[in-house]
């Protein structure tokens, strides 16, 4: 039951932080084109107006996709649309960190200003800053990575179906998503920010906007199979 509970969540949180970017794009007039839970083939979905809604084969990430025919049409958006559109998936998930943590506070405090402002904040700022500080460890030493197996098998270890555990998991993995996300790389929403700010710069970026993020994603790729076989090998190990 653990398990299931650590996978719902984790679907949760791509759903919020997804959420996030759909609300900036209709708020922004930005068409979607599709909002997807996952990627690859459509496991089930709908249509409704312009956007189609998808769950597709593999719960690693999702994705909200504008409904643009050129690159050119993307960038005819207003920069300060463009910037909100990839701020508001990190952001949700900041804020339901937040949202989370209070919850956490009043279970074990009571209702009160300490509870809902000051001792959220503190351990708001208290894991984000120990994230940041572990990201160069990271990339030093990649066996760190865990993905999507990896997390729900020790997550479902260290929960055992006890909530408050479950939601302090929730908030670790919310500010893991929401700052993994802000590095300065495509397709991550960093690495969308960074050529945006560029392009108003007036810098020649509209042209490797695509192969940069074909690369991205390539080598996401190859990160997402590394994990995989890395979270695989250590269950079996």
């Amino acid at each position: 039951m653990s398990y299931i509970l650590i996978f719902l969540m984790i679907g949760g949180l791509i759903l919020i932080h997804e959420f996030g970017h759909f609300c900036a794009a209709k708020r922004n007039g930005i068409p979607v084109r599709q909002f997807s839970i996952g990627y690859g083939p459509k496991l089930w979905g709908f249509q409704y107006k312009e956007t189609e809604y998808r769950i597709s084969a593999f719960p690693v990430g999702g994705y909200v996709m504008p409904a643009i025919e050129e690159m050119e049409d993307y960038f005819a958006f207003p920069l300060k649309s463009r910037l909100m559109f990839a701020l508001a998936g990190p952001l949700s998930n900041i804020i339901a960190a937040w949202a989370v943590l209070m919850v956490i506070s009043i279970i074990q405090s009571g209702f009160g200003l300490q509870s809902v402002l000051v001792t959220p904040a503190v351990s708001l700022w208290t894991i984000t800053v120990d994230f940041l500080q572990s990201i160069p460890a990271l990339f030093s030493n990649p066996k760190q990575l865990s993905g999507i197996v990896g997390l729900v098998a020790f997550g479902g270890k260290q929960i055992q179906a006890d909530i408050l555990r479950l939601l302090s998991l929730s908030v670790i993995l919310n500010i893991n998503l929401a700052f993994l996300n802000l590095l300065p790389m495509l397709p991550l929403d960093g690495g969308k920010i960074v050529l945006d700010i560029l392009q108003r710069l007036r810098l020649p970026v509209r042209r490797v906007y695509l192969p940069v993020a074909l690369t991205g994603w390539a080598l996401i790729l190859l990160l997402m199979i590394y994990v995989t076989v890395n979270d695989v090998s250590t269950l079996l190990a």
